[in-house]
């Protein structure tokens, strides 16, 4: 028998599908031919297998040699084929025993002498491959404890193609290999660790009582926030305090956040498994790619879904480029992005919760302040750039101003506090996961309004002042349907039956920062 035949996995976005490789060996003039769409990544191969397998003390076929990847008509795209393609080509050899890869998917990049490199997207791979009822996957050992977050999965861990040989034959080896290099990919970076922030209390922030509820609002809800105010007065400290306030992810949340950050090669080797809610915040210098996600040949998720079913926080919003501002609509709506390029193009989740932090004006002092040296018009059209439809999706709205001497003077009480809070976001998050259990559905933001208005009807009383708002005008349709989801937010976090129109009036103030009637008299954290 001349022919050899692997499985591996192909990637599109976080979904991936299993591509067979099939090695042929035949008569003829001394040649390579590869089929099956590959990139010029995957075309290259063909240099690492020939060097790995003679310094694997394995010959490289002096005959025509041909490899073929199905299906055919799926583009093959990464590194990640090399050690799948040099094993089928070892068992048309029959240096590899014909059974010895029955169900089992192979992924490692091969390095000129032999050993293997790890490589990016293993999780999704390995999920995939399982999906389609495949019992093991050799790896590189570097990717072991991330491939095995796949329950029901047997996972190998190899440092060379001479290991996986004798493996897979059976023939004694002397471990004398030492691990790759891990230059970039697996060197622990994660967005939620190494960050200064990670210990700071919200009992940091003196003052802005009405900020601190807003922010709590918005964990126990998964409510978009928009702060905007003046330099120094609390806007990014707020923002960097909100992530220690969300619960931990559960298993399969979990699982679904670290395939996105396995694809961009972000994953600890020692702790692959993401429990923490994601925390990024990109720049307003970032290239539009590296926050909405792209690339010339291998398309990778950007900021936008590595903060999946966590925070983006964009500082200086209106810095940012308009093209940043645009993509946002999709995922704030649908939680998913979709990026397209002449190649190939992915899908995405992208269900975050996103806070906007912004000045007044270019200068941060703000129209009509005498220490402003903005006019009118400016201010106008500095504030515009965060455009209306993404303002028109943003739950709550909250002007952060500077405090003043009396309330840097007191110190927050105890129920202020980071734990405080998040206990009683953890409550109101519980009472949502049984309101919704036995639905995909997990905080009061993301349910569709269709299915929402089912779960969670107003009673008259409390509807009628959503319904003046609207039929004044100084709400939309979709604002009145984020107002019923905050009041039903603040009923979670009061331990509430059922919102009353006190509720919903702290529902319509935080919307619209106070300015759509009476203001609300309290139940502000002092």
């Amino acid at each position: 028998m001349t022919t050899g035949l692997t499985y591996s996995v192909a990637l599109d976005g976080v979904n991936g599908r299993v591509v067979t490789i099939e090695a042929d060996i035949s008569d003829g003039v001394p040649g390579w031919s590869l089929s099956g769409l590959p990139d010029t990544c995957v075309t290259e191969a063909r240099d690492r297998c020939r060097a790995a397998m003679i310094n694997s003390e394995h010959a490289w076929p002096d005959r025509r040699v041909t490899v073929a990847m199905y299906p055919a008509d799926v583009r093959k795209v990464g590194s990640h084929y090399d050690l799948a393609m040099a094993l089928a080509l070892l068992m048309a050899k029959q240096a590899v025993p014909d059974d010895a890869l029955r169900a089992t998917a192979v992924f490692g990049e091969l390095a000129l002498d032999g050993r293997l490199r790890g490589v990016p997207g293993v999780l999704p791979a390995a999920l995939a491959a399982a999906g389609a009822g495949l019992t093991r996957v050799i790896v590189p050992e570097v990717n072991v404890v991330e491939a095995q977050l796949v329950p029901g999965l047997d996972v190998v861990g190899v440092r060379s193609l001479r290991e996986c040989l004798a493996l897979l034959t059976g023939e004694e080896y002397v471990d004398d290999e030492s691990p790759m290099p891990l230059h970039v990919f697996g060197d622990g970076w994660h967005p939620t660790r190494r960050l200064g922030w990670d210990e700071a209390d919200l009992a940091d922030v003196r003052g802005q009582a009405q900020a601190r509820r807003s922010v709590e609002v918005a964990a126990a809800g998964g409510h978009h926030l928009f702060l905007q105010g003046p330099p120094g007065a609390g806007k990014t400290m707020l923002a960097e305090r909100f992530p220690r306030l969300l619960p931990d992810l559960d298993l399969p949340a979990a699982i679904e956040v670290s395939k996105i950050h396995s694809l961009a090669g972000l994953l600890s080797r020692e702790d692959p498994l993401i429990i923490r809610p994601p925390f990024l915040a990109p720049n307003h210098t970032d290239t539009v790619p590296s926050v909405v996600g792209g690339g010339a040949r291998v398309i990778r998720p950007g900021a936008i879904s590595l903060a999946h079913l966590g925070v983006l926080f964009l500082d200086e919003a209106p810095e940012f480029k308009p093209t940043v501002h645009d993509a946002l609509r999709q995922p704030l709506e649908s939680g998913e992005i979709s990026i397209r390029r002449a190649e190939g193009a992915a899908k995405f989740p992208a269900r975050f919760q996103l806070i906007l932090a912004a000045n007044p004006c270019p200068c941060g002092g703000g129209s009509g302040k005498s220490h402003c040296r903005c006019g009118t018009v400016v201010t106008h059209r500095y504030q515009q750039r965060v455009s209306g439809p993404v303002r028109d999706r943003i739950d709550i709205v909250h002007s952060v101003l500077p405090v003043s001497r009396s309330e840097m003077r007191q110190s927050v009480p105890a129920e202020g506090t980071t734990a405080a809070v998040a206990a009683r976001v953890r409550r109101a998050r519980e009472r949502q996961r049984e309101r919704y259990r036995d639905t995909p559905w997990v905080t009061n933001a993301e349910v569709p309004g269709y299915e929402f208005r089912r779960f969670c009807p107003l009673d008259r009383e409390a509807m009628e002042l959503i319904e003046d708002a609207v039929a004044d005008g100084r709400l939309t349709q979709r604002g009145a349907d984020r107002v019923a989801r905050m009041a039903w937010s603040v009923t979670d976090l009061s331990f509430d039956e059922r919102p009353s129109r006190d509720h919903v009036r702290e529902a319509l103030f935080l919307r619209s920062d106070g300015a759509l009637g009476e203001s609300f008299p309290g139940r502000w954290v002092a």
